[in-house]
């Protein structure tokens, strides 16, 4: 087996950050467009509220069951075993004037535990930033329709001089180094918009808008007929898109709206 552990700390006392923390997943768990198993679905999220309760990815007409609560102890301890067997673990203790929350997964030999380890990896980045946005009062709008996406060669930079000269919002920590800048998604709140750094094989110039549309599969029929050359068919990837140029070969991406994406 091999284990993760993170930890955060938190302003606040064991039993109110357990409560955010299972009561409020639901919105302080990512909600881009990349933070679901099919985003473009999404209907929300919960934690049930004891042993045997669930971890859920509420789609509307399915459930999809993301683990099984195995340890269900109020400002003090939550754990739940995923469906590959990867095992969260999360304690909440006294620390200082606050809360240090720690976030165990363990992965058995053999099994791929990179997507149930997530928890682990985020929890850290949503988790504080949610709780320090609601005590300041502040609300998180649902994104809306029309967002940008930005290629770079050098994201990990070009990310920290948006943050430092612009004073873009990450929605969490910005990483040193990208070794590849195809693998990259750092993603900037604005109102209920993203900006995204994704991608592009480093070529600069080629930034594309991102926009929502209520029915993509019409929406591409009509962009074919019309004579558009189609650069990207239908893909998921979290969320649902395709990608098409325009007259002057600029690349739009348009993506699937949902219950909770571009309303």
């Amino acid at each position: 087996m091999t284990s993760m552990t993170e930890s955060i700390d938190v302003d606040t006392d064991p039993l109110t950050a357990f409560t955010v923390f299972s009561d409020e997943f639901d919105q302080w768990w990512g909600r881009g467009p990349i933070d679901a198993y099919d985003t473009w679905r999404l209907v929300g999220r919960r934690i049930e509220g004891r042993v045997g309760g669930r971890l859920v990815e509420d789609y509307g007409d399915e459930e999809r069951v993301m683990g099984t609560i195995t340890i269900w102890e109020p400002g003090a301890r939550l754990a739940w075993t995923t469906r590959n067997g990867v095992t969260i673990d999360i304690t909440f203790e006294v620390h200082g004037s606050g809360t240090r929350v720690r976030v165990t997964g363990t992965v058995p030999d053999g099994v791929d535990g990179t997507a149930d380890l997530s928890m682990v990896r985020m929890a850290p980045q949503w988790f504080p930033r949610y709780l320090h946005g609601k005590a300041r009062g502040a609300s998180i709008p649902d994104y809306g329709r029309m967002h940008l996406v930005l290629r770079s060669a050098s994201p990990a930079s070009t990310a920290r001089w948006l943050v430092d000269v612009f004073q873009l919002e990450p929605t969490a920590d910005l990483p040193d180094q990208y070794d590849d800048p195809n693998d990259t998604w750092i993603e900037f709140r604005v109102g209920n918009s993203f900006i995204v750094l994704w991608g592009g094989g480093g070529t600069i110039g080629t930034d594309s808008p991102f926009i929502y549309v209520d029915d993509l599969d019409a929406h591409l029929e009509q962009a074919e007929a019309a004579g558009a050359r189609i650069i990207t068919p239908v893909t998921e990837h979290g969320f649902r898109s395709y990608t098409a140029a325009d007259c002057e070969g600029r690349h739009w991406v348009f993506a699937q709206s949902g219950p909770r994406l571009g309303r």
